[in-house]
């Protein structure tokens, strides 16, 4: 049997794919049970490519999207988890902007399905102060909006 390999072209296509998928899922209002399952396989999957031909920034994405999933899912601690790799991917590869503000946001919102009001507010007020860094307005006009479901 002859096994294929994936070329790192291929790994970044479904790695975008599958994040695009998630995305859809994540915006569907009455997901099934089996759409919730698939949307949680869909988004640790699309990280894993990522991993294998994606830049740091790639990596924080994943993360932020993983726990925006099992935010949606009102999954607390799979959320804390992963927003939190998502906050050190940002600051130990000194990425800034747009991605460290929704860094923040992702903590801010993992906290609020955890039930601890007092660290949604402090990310949430970190993700205001990052997203007034933001050199796109459009990206910052984003980010606040989001906030504003916080």
């Amino acid at each position: 049997m002859v096994q294929h390999v994936l070329e790192k072209d291929e790994h970044k296509k479904l790695a975008i794919s599958l994040f695009n998928k998630v995305w859809d899922l994540m915006e569907k209002p009455d997901k099934t049970e089996e759409e919730k399952h698939e949307m949680i396989h869909m988004v640790h999957t699309s990280r894993y490519y990522w991993g294998m031909v994606g830049q740091p920034v790639n990596l924080s994405r994943g993360e932020w999207q993983i726990s925006r999933v099992y935010t949606v899912l009102n999954r607390a601690e799979p959320a804390l988890f992963h927003a939190k790799r998502n906050l050190e991917i940002c600051l130990s590869n000194k990425i800034g902007d747009f991605d460290l503000a929704f860094a923040y946001e992702a903590l801010a919102r993992a906290y609020q399905i955890a039930g601890d009001e007092k660290n949604v507010q402090l990310y949430k007020m970190l993700a205001f102060e990052a997203a007034g860094e933001i050199a796109n307005e459009e990206d910052k006009i984003v980010v606040l909006n989001d906030l504003e479901s916080i």
